[in-house]
Protein backbone atom coordinates (compact mmCIF):
# COMPACT_ATOMS: atom_id res chain seq x y z
CA UNK A 1 0.00 0.00 0.00
CA UNK A 2 1.45 3.45 -0.83
CA UNK A 3 1.70 5.96 1.90
CA UNK A 4 1.43 3.45 4.69
CA UNK A 5 2.72 5.21 7.56
CA UNK A 6 3.04 3.52 11.49
CA UNK A 7 0.49 4.51 13.99
CA UNK A 8 3.24 6.18 16.02
CA UNK A 9 4.48 8.12 12.69
CA UNK A 10 0.57 9.21 12.75
CA UNK A 11 1.15 10.73 16.19
CA UNK A 12 3.97 12.45 15.32
CA UNK A 13 7.27 13.72 15.38
CA UNK A 14 8.74 12.88 11.77
CA UNK A 15 12.87 13.73 11.62
CA UNK A 16 14.27 15.60 9.18
CA UNK A 17 17.58 14.29 7.15
CA UNK A 18 20.27 16.16 5.11
CA UNK A 19 22.92 15.13 2.58
CA UNK A 20 25.72 17.10 1.17
CA UNK A 21 26.89 16.12 -2.66
CA UNK A 22 30.74 16.25 -4.38
CA UNK A 23 31.28 19.26 -6.36
CA UNK A 24 33.77 17.83 -9.09
CA UNK A 25 34.57 14.00 -10.76
CA UNK A 26 37.54 13.98 -8.48
CA UNK A 27 35.52 14.77 -4.86
CA UNK A 28 33.00 12.35 -5.83
CA UNK A 29 35.70 9.47 -5.99
CA UNK A 30 36.86 10.24 -3.02
CA UNK A 31 33.63 10.19 -1.35
CA UNK A 32 33.61 6.47 -0.31
CA UNK A 33 36.47 7.41 1.99
CA UNK A 34 34.86 10.30 3.65
CA UNK A 35 33.04 11.16 6.42
CA UNK A 36 29.23 11.54 5.97
CA UNK A 37 28.20 15.20 7.05
CA UNK A 38 26.55 13.64 10.15
CA UNK A 39 29.82 12.17 11.36
CA UNK A 40 31.42 15.02 10.03
CA UNK A 41 29.01 17.42 12.67
CA UNK A 42 29.67 14.87 15.35
CA UNK A 43 33.70 14.90 14.87
CA UNK A 44 33.34 18.89 15.50
CA UNK A 45 31.50 18.53 18.50
CA UNK A 46 32.54 19.18 21.94
CA UNK A 47 32.61 16.25 23.99
CA UNK A 48 29.57 18.17 26.16
CA UNK A 49 27.84 18.85 22.47
CA UNK A 50 27.77 14.91 21.77
CA UNK A 51 25.94 13.90 24.98
CA UNK A 52 23.64 16.77 24.75
CA UNK A 53 23.02 15.25 21.12
CA UNK A 54 22.91 11.66 22.40
CA UNK A 55 19.77 12.66 24.68
CA UNK A 56 18.18 14.10 21.14
CA UNK A 57 18.49 11.15 19.81
CA UNK A 58 16.81 9.06 22.62
CA UNK A 59 14.07 11.17 22.87
CA UNK A 60 13.50 11.00 18.97
CA UNK A 61 14.37 7.37 18.05
CA UNK A 62 12.20 6.23 21.49
CA UNK A 63 9.68 9.01 21.20
CA UNK A 64 9.64 9.01 24.90
CA UNK A 65 7.58 10.87 27.15
CA UNK A 66 10.32 12.21 29.71
CA UNK A 67 13.76 13.62 29.11
CA UNK A 68 16.48 10.99 29.70
CA UNK A 69 18.77 12.86 32.76
CA UNK A 70 22.14 13.54 33.10
CA UNK A 71 23.51 12.89 36.33
CA UNK A 72 26.98 13.42 37.76
CA UNK A 73 28.25 13.53 41.22
CA UNK A 74 29.74 16.41 43.08
CA UNK A 75 33.03 15.90 44.55
CA UNK A 76 32.86 19.21 46.30
CA UNK A 77 30.44 22.86 46.10
CA UNK A 78 32.38 24.18 43.23
CA UNK A 79 31.65 21.60 41.20
CA UNK A 80 27.85 23.08 40.63
CA UNK A 81 26.64 23.94 37.45
CA UNK A 82 26.29 27.78 37.50
CA UNK A 83 22.20 28.47 38.04
CA UNK A 84 21.28 24.90 38.90
CA UNK A 85 18.54 24.68 42.09
CA UNK A 86 19.54 24.20 45.05
CA UNK A 87 16.34 23.65 47.21
CA UNK A 88 16.95 23.92 50.80
CA UNK A 89 19.29 27.00 50.03
CA UNK A 90 17.08 28.61 47.21
CA UNK A 91 13.53 27.78 48.48
CA UNK A 92 13.67 27.05 51.77
CA UNK A 93 12.40 23.17 51.41
CA UNK A 94 13.55 19.47 50.77
CA UNK A 95 12.95 17.17 47.68
CA UNK A 96 13.58 13.49 47.69
CA UNK A 97 15.77 12.31 45.02
CA UNK A 98 13.10 10.78 43.12
CA UNK A 99 11.47 13.84 43.18
CA UNK A 100 14.65 16.06 41.97
CA UNK A 101 14.78 13.02 39.19
CA UNK A 102 11.15 14.64 38.14
CA UNK A 103 12.15 17.83 37.78
CA UNK A 104 14.58 16.80 35.75
CA UNK A 105 13.38 14.88 33.65
CA UNK A 106 10.02 16.52 33.23
CA UNK A 107 10.09 19.72 34.02
CA UNK A 108 14.18 20.70 32.64
CA UNK A 109 15.41 21.54 36.00
CA UNK A 110 19.05 21.55 36.72
CA UNK A 111 18.62 20.15 40.59
CA UNK A 112 21.71 19.72 43.21
CA UNK A 113 21.29 17.70 45.49
CA UNK A 114 23.37 17.83 48.92
CA UNK A 115 22.53 16.42 51.99
CA UNK A 116 20.61 19.04 53.45
CA UNK A 117 18.36 19.10 50.38
CA UNK A 118 17.18 15.81 50.97
CA UNK A 119 13.89 14.56 52.68
CA UNK A 120 14.32 10.19 52.01
CA UNK A 121 17.51 8.65 54.10
CA UNK A 122 18.06 6.47 50.63
CA UNK A 123 20.06 8.75 48.78
CA UNK A 124 21.74 10.50 50.81
CA UNK A 125 23.05 7.11 52.04
CA UNK A 126 23.62 5.61 48.95
CA UNK A 127 25.69 7.84 47.50
CA UNK A 128 28.13 8.73 50.93
CA UNK A 129 27.00 12.26 51.75
CA UNK A 130 26.13 10.92 55.56
CA UNK A 131 27.60 8.08 57.35
CA UNK A 132 26.02 4.77 56.84
CA UNK A 133 23.27 2.60 59.04
CA UNK A 134 21.30 -0.38 59.64
CA UNK A 135 19.49 0.80 56.68
CA UNK A 136 21.91 0.98 53.96
CA UNK A 137 23.65 -2.32 54.27
CA UNK A 138 21.22 -3.75 51.75
CA UNK A 139 22.33 -1.63 48.99
CA UNK A 140 25.57 -0.35 47.32
CA UNK A 141 26.73 2.69 48.28
CA UNK A 142 29.69 5.45 47.48
CA UNK A 143 32.14 5.32 50.37
CA UNK A 144 31.48 8.20 52.81
CA UNK A 145 32.49 11.33 52.39
CA UNK A 146 33.41 10.72 48.79
CA UNK A 147 30.80 13.55 47.31
CA UNK A 148 29.24 15.70 48.60
CA UNK A 149 26.05 15.28 46.72
CA UNK A 150 24.47 14.63 42.93
CA UNK A 151 23.61 17.15 40.37
CA UNK A 152 20.96 16.34 37.77
CA UNK A 153 19.68 17.70 34.36
CA UNK A 154 18.13 16.97 30.63
CA UNK A 155 20.49 15.10 29.07
CA UNK A 156 19.82 16.78 25.44
CA UNK A 157 20.68 20.46 27.69
CA UNK A 158 23.32 19.84 30.59
CA UNK A 159 25.98 21.77 30.79
CA UNK A 160 28.16 19.05 32.54
CA UNK A 161 28.84 15.68 31.20
CA UNK A 162 27.56 13.30 33.32
CA UNK A 163 28.83 10.19 34.87
CA UNK A 164 25.66 8.04 34.23
CA UNK A 165 22.81 8.50 31.88
CA UNK A 166 18.85 7.35 33.18
CA UNK A 167 15.94 6.77 30.96
CA UNK A 168 12.46 6.53 31.61
CA UNK A 169 11.17 4.33 29.24
CA UNK A 170 7.69 2.14 29.11
CA UNK A 171 8.42 -1.60 28.38
CA UNK A 172 8.32 -1.34 24.38
CA UNK A 173 10.50 1.89 24.16
CA UNK A 174 12.70 -0.57 26.69
CA UNK A 175 12.94 -2.99 24.14
CA UNK A 176 13.28 -1.58 21.00
CA UNK A 177 16.19 -0.24 22.79
CA UNK A 178 17.91 -3.56 24.05
CA UNK A 179 17.42 -5.29 20.55
CA UNK A 180 19.40 -2.35 18.97
CA UNK A 181 22.16 -3.34 21.35
CA UNK A 182 25.19 -5.45 20.15
CA UNK A 183 24.53 -8.82 21.75
CA UNK A 184 27.57 -8.93 24.02
CA UNK A 185 26.74 -5.74 25.32
CA UNK A 186 22.97 -6.45 25.84
CA UNK A 187 23.70 -10.02 27.20
CA UNK A 188 25.85 -7.96 30.53
CA UNK A 189 22.75 -5.75 31.32
CA UNK A 190 22.10 -6.41 35.13
CA UNK A 191 18.89 -5.31 36.74
CA UNK A 192 17.40 -4.74 40.46
CA UNK A 193 13.70 -5.23 41.42
CA UNK A 194 13.88 -3.77 44.92
CA UNK A 195 14.22 -0.66 46.50
CA UNK A 196 16.00 1.93 46.37
CA UNK A 197 16.09 2.33 42.78
CA UNK A 198 17.70 6.13 42.98
CA UNK A 199 20.89 3.91 44.53
CA UNK A 200 21.06 1.30 41.71
CA UNK A 201 20.33 3.30 39.15
CA UNK A 202 23.19 5.94 40.03
CA UNK A 203 25.88 3.79 42.47
CA UNK A 204 26.11 0.69 40.39
CA UNK A 205 26.59 1.67 37.12
CA UNK A 206 28.90 4.31 37.90
CA UNK A 207 30.88 1.64 40.25
CA UNK A 208 31.14 -1.64 38.03
CA UNK A 209 30.60 0.32 34.55
CA UNK A 210 27.86 -1.77 33.19
CA UNK A 211 24.15 -1.45 31.95
CA UNK A 212 21.66 -1.47 34.64
CA UNK A 213 18.01 -1.66 34.51
CA UNK A 214 15.98 -0.66 37.36
CA UNK A 215 12.14 -1.56 38.62
CA UNK A 216 11.45 2.17 39.93
CA UNK A 217 10.64 2.37 43.18
CA UNK A 218 7.24 3.18 45.56
CA UNK A 219 9.04 6.73 45.72
CA UNK A 220 9.50 7.26 41.85
CA UNK A 221 5.27 6.71 41.71
CA UNK A 222 4.44 7.89 45.01
CA UNK A 223 6.29 11.20 44.86
CA UNK A 224 8.18 11.33 41.74
CA UNK A 225 5.09 11.49 39.46
CA UNK A 226 6.08 8.44 37.90
CA UNK A 227 3.83 6.17 35.45
CA UNK A 228 2.66 2.43 36.28
CA UNK A 229 4.40 1.11 32.53
CA UNK A 230 7.59 2.87 33.57
CA UNK A 231 11.09 1.16 33.51
CA UNK A 232 14.73 2.98 34.28
CA UNK A 233 17.43 2.24 32.13
CA UNK A 234 21.00 3.49 33.14
CA UNK A 235 23.92 4.16 31.39
CA UNK A 236 27.43 4.90 31.99
CA UNK A 237 28.68 8.11 30.19
CA UNK A 238 31.21 5.62 28.87
CA UNK A 239 29.22 3.03 27.07
CA UNK A 240 26.77 6.40 25.49
CA UNK A 241 28.21 6.66 22.27
CA UNK A 242 28.02 2.37 21.11
CA UNK A 243 24.31 2.53 22.50
CA UNK A 244 23.31 5.60 20.43
CA UNK A 245 25.23 4.26 17.23
CA UNK A 246 23.19 0.93 17.49
CA UNK A 247 20.24 2.72 18.00
CA UNK A 248 20.69 4.97 14.96
CA UNK A 249 21.66 1.72 12.70
CA UNK A 250 18.29 -0.28 14.12
CA UNK A 251 16.48 2.91 13.11
CA UNK A 252 14.79 1.10 9.94
CA UNK A 253 15.04 -2.27 11.85
CA UNK A 254 12.01 -4.77 12.51
CA UNK A 255 12.61 -3.72 16.24
CA UNK A 256 12.54 0.02 16.17
CA UNK A 257 10.22 1.58 18.14
CA UNK A 258 9.53 4.25 15.90
CA UNK A 259 8.19 1.79 13.61
CA UNK A 260 7.28 -1.09 14.49
CA UNK A 261 3.75 -1.62 15.84
CA UNK A 262 1.13 -4.56 16.87
CA UNK A 263 -0.18 -6.35 14.51
CA UNK A 264 -2.10 -10.07 14.30
CA UNK A 265 -1.64 -11.66 11.14
CA UNK A 266 -1.63 -15.23 10.58
CA UNK A 267 1.51 -16.83 8.82
CA UNK A 268 3.76 -13.80 9.48
CA UNK A 269 7.39 -13.75 7.39
CA UNK A 270 9.74 -15.33 9.37
CA UNK A 271 13.43 -14.85 9.89
CA UNK A 272 15.49 -17.77 9.02
CA UNK A 273 16.44 -19.34 12.20
CA UNK A 274 12.61 -19.37 12.67
CA UNK A 275 12.25 -21.06 9.58
CA UNK A 276 14.98 -23.95 10.30
CA UNK A 277 13.89 -24.92 13.25
CA UNK A 278 10.37 -25.55 11.90
CA UNK A 279 11.81 -27.46 8.64
CA UNK A 280 14.06 -29.39 11.30
CA UNK A 281 10.07 -30.28 12.94
CA UNK A 282 8.65 -31.38 9.97
CA UNK A 283 6.82 -28.39 10.15
CA UNK A 284 5.75 -25.71 7.35
CA UNK A 285 8.96 -23.50 6.64
CA UNK A 286 8.65 -22.43 2.75
CA UNK A 287 7.62 -18.08 3.75
CA UNK A 288 9.34 -15.45 2.31
CA UNK A 289 11.97 -13.33 4.31
CA UNK A 290 10.84 -9.72 4.96
CA UNK A 291 12.88 -8.96 8.22
CA UNK A 292 15.48 -6.32 7.12
CA UNK A 293 18.28 -7.80 9.32
CA UNK A 294 18.25 -10.93 6.94
CA UNK A 295 18.08 -9.40 3.80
Amino acid sequence: MENKYTRREVLGLVGAGAAVLGASSLANSATKNEATPEQQEEHAMTPLKKFNKYGEDLEYHLMLRTSPIAAKMLVSESDIPEGALRPKKDRGYHFSQCQAFALSRRDGITVAMLKEDHWCPAAPLAYGNVPQNQQSQSYDCFPYGKYVGIVTAPLKNASFIPDVVIVWSNNAQLRALILSMDRAESSQIKSRLLPPSCSYAVVNPIQDNNYWMVLPDPGEYERGVGTEDEMMFSVPSAKMEALIAGLGKSEKGYFAYRHHHPFIRPDFPRPDFYRQSFKSWGLDADDTLDWPEYK
